[in-house]
């Protein structure tokens, strides 16, 4: 998925959108090694496996899963292995857009 993911960050960059990881190498350095060896420039955290204390916060069973979140921090979806969610993160993003330009500015 890294692939993907590195080119959906460039695809949204300067846009309301955020990826996050959480990676589960048995070894920290190997997750280090990992992510400098797979150029990943967003943020992730460590978590040894389905028992780390965010895969159980999230309810994580196995890896990849993934959860897309509005601009709410409301919960859209969620994945169990690879599954393309480009068009329902374009749409998320297009109705962040819209919210921050329907938002009223303070002087």
């Amino acid at each position: 998925m890294y692939p993907h993911e590195r080119s959906l960050v460039k695809r949204m960059k300067d846009r309301p959108f955020a990826l996050l990881g959480i990676n589960s190498d048995i070894n920290r350095e190997k997750t280090r090694e990992v992510c400098k060896a797979k150029q990943l420039t967003w943020r992730s955290w460590w978590d040894r496996n389905t028992s780390g204390l965010i895969a159980t916060a999230w309810n994580i069973s196995g890896w990849p899963t993934v959860y897309i979140l509005d601009h709410k921090g409301v919960i859209r979806a969620k994945s169990v292995g690879y599954k393309d969610f480009d068009p329902l993160i374009d749409r998320l993003v297009e109705e962040a857009e819209a919210s921050t330009k329907d938002s009223p500015t303070k002087d």
